[in-house]
């Protein structure tokens, strides 16, 4: 009596993803991989690191590279620019420690006042809007820049990562930005404001809307926002306006980023941080023609 054996099929599992099962292989080296990693090619599907090599049909390679949510490339290191804002954060902190006042006062953000007996009146209603900027990259207290770099690291990796590199840019210097401005709009023409808060709480805003956009619990997130809210108006010394700037710039912008159609999705998305930074603009336009009026 002859036996009949029976051959199992053979499970392959995605090379970049070991623990998916899957039944597809590269088109180009035929490693398999999951829906993930698939890239739509002419025929059949490629895996990112031979598109990333290029498509082999005289395009770029970025052309057909595998996109984030928002439109953006999937990069290598999805924290270069988280690291590169913590950087400089810590690079300034680590100049006004050597400076001193001087540098704190040349940089700080403040509408209108006089920062030295006899000098000069200076302030972003004198021209100096630059301080707009300096100001969002300045600490002077220990505790206040480790406050900030940690939420930058906690936050800015997923959205690095969930928006790619040139839109979390944007998103975080337009927060910062965003957060300043309202600072010097409704704040008293000598009020001195610095800090990374209202770039940080811009990330709040994101996250919040990148959480719901990819239907996640959003409980952690409302709840460490809340926290940091009661904080903002019940500790003083703090710069609520900052902190409400950055985080209504942040939502605004990421609910574009995320929620932009795909047919027109650059067109949404540089067309919302233009309209912020038009806004922007504006808002230091009237505070700066009522202060020098």
């Amino acid at each position: 009596m002859e036996e009949q054996h029976r051959t199992e099929p053979r499970v392959t599992y995605c090379y970049r993803h070991p623990d998916r099962e899957t039944g597809i292989s590269c088109a180009r080296c035929e490693r398999p991989i999951c829906p993930d990693c698939m890239v739509p090619a002419a025929v059949g599907f490629q895996c990112p690191e031979c598109v990333k090599s290029g498509s082999g049909t005289g395009h770029s390679p970025s052309a057909s590279a595998p996109r984030t949510i928002a439109g953006g490339v999937i990069a290598a290191d999805r924290r270069l620019i988280t690291k590169v804002f913590l950087g400089v954060n810590v690079a300034v902190f680590i100049a006004v420690l050597i400076a001193g006042d001087r540098l704190v006062n040349d940089l700080l953000l403040f509408g209108q006042a006089v920062t030295e007996p006899y000098g000069p009146v200076e302030g972003v209603a004198e021209g100096q809007w630059y301080r707009l900027l300096t100001s969002m990259f300045l600490h002077q207290e220990i505790w206040h820049i480790a406050m900030n770099m940690l939420g930058l690291w906690f936050l800015g990796p997923p959205l690095e990562a969930a928006l790619g590199r040139l839109r979390f840019s944007a998103l975080y210097l337009l927060s910062g930005l965003g957060g300043s401005a309202l600072t010097f709009l409704v704040s008293a023409p000598g009020q001195a404001s610095l800090g990374a808060s209202g770039a940080i709480f811009g990330l709040f805003g994101a996250t919040a809307v990148l959480m719901r956009r990819l239907n996640y619990d959003m409980r952690p997130i409302l709840i460490l926002l809340g926290i940091n809210l009661v904080f903002t108006f019940t500790w003083q010394g703090i710069s609520w306006q900052a902190h409400i700037g950055g985080l209504a710039v942040g939502a605004l912008i990421a609910y574009a980023m995320v929620h932009a159609p795909r047919k027109n999705r650059r067109l949404v998305q540089y067309g919302a941080c233009a309209a912020m930074v038009v806004l922007i603009v504006a808002a230091c336009v009237v505070r700066t023609l009522q202060l020098v009026s």
